[in-house]
């Protein structure tokens, strides 16, 4: 068989279906690991790959999407990973016999990397590196990451097995909801450039959507990736018939929008839950008759792409000169340099917040004050930032320690800010830019320092630029800084920085970038001078400019250079910001004045997430003669109406929506201290498990969190739950409604078991379900109460259900 690599540009290739479903009707017993099968019953899963490539695949996936020793623990198999996961790999090579190529599944861990979850980034990229060393040392043709939910897990998995290997290829899928954003709120564009940048050969989406959904994904992926595109859809949403889980979707509807994947450049096509061997049969007779070869399309833009988890910004091109906001820096500044030694976020999160506010479209984040730990300081600074704002972050630090710690806490492509022109440190910080996907800044300066002249600055440039080739680097992901000097000190320099941007972009291709505001250091009335020569930069062709976005002077300049350079279509973002300024202008002279109230700034720290302020709030609050109940009543709670208003709108999404609910625990701790034993009035009581079966509970642990902090009693009894123990602390507990959560499709239906045995037995209680798989019309099926698709949904239907007046 050709390379893998290669076959992809020859023809569509058609991936097998679901695994899961098919080893259920051959032996697998509710609450195993799928997994183990691969040394307890090697021909039932033989037998599965053996009918999917009788019916026309290309590609089988072995049977490892739990293979990681996370998901083996619970089973007890985690010793026996190596053993599981490279006979599953054998299993496969023995029935493809050069008739397929064998890819290795690897899913996700059920666990969060922090500082969503407890597990670090170290901790998660070694459980994918140990099960990606397995798979590839027992002679997987290719690595299929698939149905992650959250793009960092998915990140690190992709560097675990980039450390294995280099040349082995890679799929990396995320799975997306109806909204067209992750669960964790990753839009496909931010997706495809971090899982781009981080190594995958081919980027696309498997599991939760039907096949228009998954097309609608791809269309998006495709605005920002030459790569090659998968898709793997769900033969349909999930029903219920005669207490089986089927999904519908007939073969011929699988097939509907072949032609239209394959102009898209989708060059894999398979399927997931629900889909059989008839399915891909359909499939391969469908795809023999439209084959053609393809040609990845050329990056003609030039931008530089970067991501984070809820979104991502182009820089160069013809974009608008990009905004990077400087605020976040130690130099000069007194309270952020105390703030960094005390190990506090209050003025990084503050900064952030009032930048993206402004304008700002990257924030540069620097955390070198003296007597730090840098690297501590970077990842903390990089996880509140990322939890705070959705927009790509600049790491800015001369030490590669708290460069690569900051790249390891970043949920997307980051640019590094910055490497010279100096072996050293060219040699120091572009294998950490490979190895994380990261973007460039390169400052045209060396050993020698900087040179006079534009042809100088070039030189270095071009040198820069000949080193990331070397490391694998495109182009496209290096930034280059002519560097802004001091116009009071060296006047003839202004001209020289200017015409070294025109020789950049005209000799190399390459975007620019400048800390614009350094040039009028000493001199009276700084704005008039760095605004002057911000707008003389920008028509030289600047890309990207590193300037504080709250000084008026400046991003005035910056909206009306992008009209006058035609990068702002029609005046439309002009318009906007200065349509009615007179009046707004007004309003805020009434009101600028006005402190917020007590309640109000708890009502704020909720909404931010500020955790590291909330208890001096409390303190304040209760020095104040503000009780208890009051506090929660009308400080946290509008608080938390507000994080759900704002996720309803997808303003924000599940991770801020987690802090906030953490800054509201952390609260409610120091109120419990003031309450001597006593207890908030519950809203209602309510029991939570995953059912028997199903070890996944992310989701449901979200819920009891919400619903906690919404006044709730909430009695959580873990996951693979039997329906006998669900009845019985029922029960015990008095429950006003229980809530049964599973995420995959073989365990669907033990919630209609557990609904049914719940009536059976009298017990008197609404109930209510979710998960990844679980629908509206399932939910009515079975019969239960109600279905929330997410957790603040839960927690607003629940009120409703329950009675709750807020």
């Amino acid at each position: 068989m050709k390379p893998f690599r290669e076959a992809i540009l020859e023809q569509v290739l058609i991936l097998d279906g679901a695994m899961g479903t098919m080893l259920q009707e051959r032996g697998l017993r509710p609450g195993q690991s799928p997994e183990e099968l691969n040394l307890t019953m090697p021909e039932v899963v033989a037998s599965v790959h053996r009918e999917y490539i009788e019916a026309g695949a290309d590609v089988i996936i072995t049977n490892t999407f739990g293979g990681t020793c996370f998901k083996l623990a619970h089973f007890g198999l985690e010793d026996r990973l190596a053993e599981i996961n490279a006979r599953a790999v054998e299993i496969a090579r023995k029935e493809a016999r050069g008739r397929a190529y064998v890819g290795a599944s690897i899913g996700p861990t059920g666990q969060f990397v922090e500082p969503l979850g407890e597990v670090t980034f170290d901790a998660m990229k070694d459980a994918f590196r140990d099960q990606a060393k397995a798979l590839i040392a027992a002679g997987a043709d290719l690595i299929s990451l698939e149905t992650f939910l959250d793009i960092k897990e998915c990140r690190a998995a992709l560097i675990a097995v980039r450390e294995v290997s280099r040349d082995i290829p890679v799929i990396a899928m995320l799975t997306f909801d109806d909204n067209g954003r992750s669960v964790l709120g990753t839009p496909p564009e931010a997706a495809a450039i971090t899982l781009a940048a981080a190594g995958a050969d081919i980027v696309g989406s498997n599991c939760g959507l039907g096949v228009d959904g998954i097309y609608d994904i791809l269309c998006k992926m495709r605005s920002v990736t030459h790569l090659p595109l998968i898709s793997q859809a769900n033969a349909g949403l999930p029903e219920l018939v005669d207490g089986v889980t089927v999904f519908p979707g007939t073969p011929d509807e699988m097939i509907a929008y072949h032609d239209r994947m394959l102009a898209l450049g989708v060059r894999v096509i398979g399927g997931c839950c629900g889909t059989t061997p008839a399915h891909i049969r359909a499939m391969k007779d469908a795809i023999v008759m439209r084959q053609r070869t393809w040609e990845p399309p050329r990056e003609t833009t030039g931008a530089t792409l970067l991501s984070s988890r809820a979104g991502w910004a182009a820089v160069g091109g013809k974009n608008k000169t990009a905004i990077i906001g400087e605020r976040i820096n130690p130099t000069g500044k007194k309270l952020y340099s105390e703030e960094l030694r005390e190990g506090k976020v209050a003025y990084i999160r503050r900064e952030a917040l009032e930048q993206i506010q402004a304008g700002a479209t990257l924030l540069d984040v620097n955390v070198g004050a003296p007597g730090i730990d840098e690297p501590v300081a970077m990842e903390r600074a990089v996880f509140c930032v990322s939890g705070a704002v959705g927009i790509p972050i600049v790491l800015d630090s001369s030490s590669p320690a708290a460069l690569e710690r900051g790249l390891k806490a970043a949920d997307g492509k980051v640019l590094i800010n910055s490497v010279s022109g100096e072996s050293k440190s060219l040699r120091k910080v572009l294998p950490l830019a490979r190895k994380y996907g990261a973007a460039v800044i390169g400052l045209t300066l060396d050993a020698k320092g900087i040179p006079d002249t534009a042809e100088g600055r070039l030189a270095i440039a071009r040198r820069i630029r000949n080193a990331t080739r070397r490391q694998g680097i495109p182009d496209s992901d290096v930034i280059i800084d002519c560097l802004t000097l001091t116009v009071s000190a060296e006047q003839k320099r202004a001209a020289e920085t200017l015409r070294a941007i025109r020789l950049v972009k005209e000799k190399l291709g390459l975007a620019t970038v400048l800390g614009v505001s350094n040039i009028s250091f000493g001199l009276p009335q700084r704005p008039l001078i760095s605004s002057a020569f911000f707008a003389m930069a920008m028509e030289a062709g600047l890309d990207a400019a590193i300037i504080n976005p709250k000084d008026k002077a400046m991003m005035d300049t910056w909206r009306s250079a992008m009209v006058l350079l035609n990068r702002d279509h029609q005046a439309a973002a002009y318009i906007e910001a200065y349509r009615g300024e007179q009046a707004s202008a007004a309003v805020q002279t009434q009101v600028s004045d006005q402190p917020l109230s007590i309640r109000e700034r708890l009502t704020q720290a909720v909404i931010n997430g500020d955790r590291d302020g909330i208890v001096s709030l409390v303190e304040e609050a209760l020095s104040q003669g503000l009780a208890p109940l009051q506090i929660s009543n009308e400080g946290f709670l509008p608080g938390l109406e507000e994080v759900g208003r704002r996720f309803d709108k997808n303003i924000i999404f599940l991770p801020q929506v987690m802090q906030s609910a953490d800054t509201m625990q952390a609260g409610f701790a120091r109120l419990k201290h003031e309450m001597k034993g006593q207890s908030f009035a519950s809203r209602g009581r309510i029991l939570m498990a995953t059912v028997e079966g199903d070890i996944h509970d992310i989701g449901k642990n979200i819920v009891c969190t919400l619903l906690e902090n919404h006044g709730f009693e909430v009695f959580d009894i873990g996951k693979n739950v039997p329906a006998a123990t669900i009845i019985a602390k029922a029960g015990e507990y008095a429950v006003d409604a229980v809530g049964l959560s599973a995420l995959m499709t073989t365990t669907m239906s033990e919630m209609d078991n557990v609904i049914k045995k719940l009536r059976s037995a009298g017990i008197k209680t609404f109930t209510m379900v979710g998960g990844a798989v679980v629908t509206q019309e399932y939910a009515d099926r079975i019969g239960a109460d109600l279905y929330a698709r997410d957790a603040m949904e839960a927690v607003a239907k629940i009120k409703r259900l329950i009675g709750v007046v807020d």
